[in-house]
């Protein structure tokens, strides 16, 4: 892999707007596995396609460690058999979760929409 396809870990911070604190954490946690030159890390393709992931994975509420599962799932079958399965039941899963909390956000809009609406009312 020649350097111009790694980026080295402040370009890895800057591209994914992410602290260097997140990004020492998720290569403590093992989810990310930059090249070392001395003290110097690089991040290549593979790490900037499993940081795109990891940052979704975040974004859809899933927590890291079933982030985790899913990449290694990926590294030990990539052509996506088992893998696959698994995010499903994980992504279903999920998309239940949102919608209960989405639910739970309506009614809470609503309760408060009707106090403020009510409390305006009795000023005028």
């Amino acid at each position: 892999m020649g350097k111009e396809t790694r980026l080295s870990f402040k370009e890895m911070c800057a591209r994914f707007d992410v602290t260097p604190r997140t990004l020492r954490h998720y290569e403590y946690i093992e989810l990310l596995f930059p090249e070392r030159e001395g003290r110097a890390r690089f991040y290549g393709p593979r790490e900037v396609a499993r940081m795109t992931l990891i940052l979704r994975g975040r974004r859809w509420g899933f927590a890291l460690e079933e982030i985790r599962q899913w990449l290694e799932m990926y590294d030990a079958d990539p052509q996506g058999g088992a893998q696959r399965k698994a995010w499903l039941a994980l992504a279903d899963r999920q998309l239940a979760e949102l919608r209960q909390r989405r639910a739970e956000l309506d009614e809470i809009i609503e309760e408060l929409q009707s106090v403020r609406d009510r409390t305006e009312a009795s000023w005028s």
